[in-house]
């Protein structure tokens, strides 16, 4: 079986399974494989697999066709031009949630002390994303999960950061003592349970419930999260949370209270509602 015949007879069995794009799929996963680039597969489809490549590649296809997730499969995902390690501990890094990352850096850049955490790091692809590109920043990073500590540690350890991040078993502040703190941030888990069956079978089959869904209305860990930061934030510090689509006027309205300044709200790049900010009143 040479490349040209690999990619069609995996993009059908992709196909069959309804994943979407299976020709970009297959190529993908037979450049993983093969461990060569998509201007190899175009430059050679007469190239002719191993048996334990076309081994491989049957194996891959399978793990796929029952919709596991594409980076689950390879272990990685790139993010704000990283490469960061995943597995299913961990939720996959998402373009939309890189507006955390550059609201953050935008924040930190003018703050004195640039100290800041993360509740529910995961991955750690915003923690790693913020120390990369802020050299003078320092990091707690919090999570319920002892399996995401340990992926977001090696993804510290591997962009050379790890020496600025404190990584801390917490559920949401429980168990973290800190305080006058620059920024809070946080992607936390805010899909309502009940619309949980409605997600992609990648999402919904694969990926780890807890940091998907509070199992409520989505909005529980934000109430939380929105409650208690005004103890960890100096004056003027702020926290920056990550919502889902509709949550914005809810999310709006648990910052009215004493605590917090009027809350900002900004747009992912399809244009929906996705990172608010507020600022600790001084």
């Amino acid at each position: 079986m040479n490349i040209q015949e690999a990619i069609q007879q995996t993009a059908g069995k992709l196909a069959e399974a309804g994943v979407a794009e299976p020709v970009r799929e297959a190529s993908s996963l037979l450049g993983y494989v093969l461990g060569r680039d998509r201007t190899f597969l175009i430059a050679h489809p007469e190239y002719v697999l191993s048996e334990k490549e076309a081994a491989d590649l049957s194996n891959v296809t399978g793990r796929r066709a029952a919709r596991e997730p594409y980076q689950y499969i390879v272990g990685k995902q790139e993010f704000y031009g990283l490469e960061f390690l995943v597995n299913p501990d961990v939720l996959i890094p998402r373009p939309e949630t890189e507006l955390l990352v550059e609201r953050g850096l935008d924040l930190l850049r003018v703050s004195t002390g640039k100290r800041f955490c993360e509740v529910g790091v995961g991955s750690g692809c915003v923690t790693v994303a913020i120390l990369v590109n802020e050299p003078e920043a320092t990091a707690a990073a919090l999570d319920v999960s002892d399996k995401a500590i340990a992926v977001a540690r090696k993804n510290a350890e591997r962009h050379g950061v790890a020496n600025r991040a404190e990584f801390l078993r917490s559920d949401v502040f429980s168990s973290f003592n800190a305080a006058d703190l620059d920024l809070i941030v946080s992607n936390p888990p805010y899909i309502a349970a009940a619309a949980m069956d409605a997600l992609q079978p990648e999402v919904r089959d694969h990926e780890p419930h807890p940091a998907l869904s509070d199992n409520g209305d989505g909005l529980g860990i934000i109430r939380r999260i929105i409650k208690d930061s005004p103890k960890f934030l100096r004056r003027g510090g702020a926290l920056m949370l990550e919502i889902g689509h509709g949550q914005e006027p809810e999310v709006r309205a648990m910052f009215d209270i004493a605590e917090w300044e009027s809350a900002n709200v900004y747009d992912d790049l399809a244009g929906i509602p996705r990172v608010v900010t507020a600022m600790r009143s001084a």
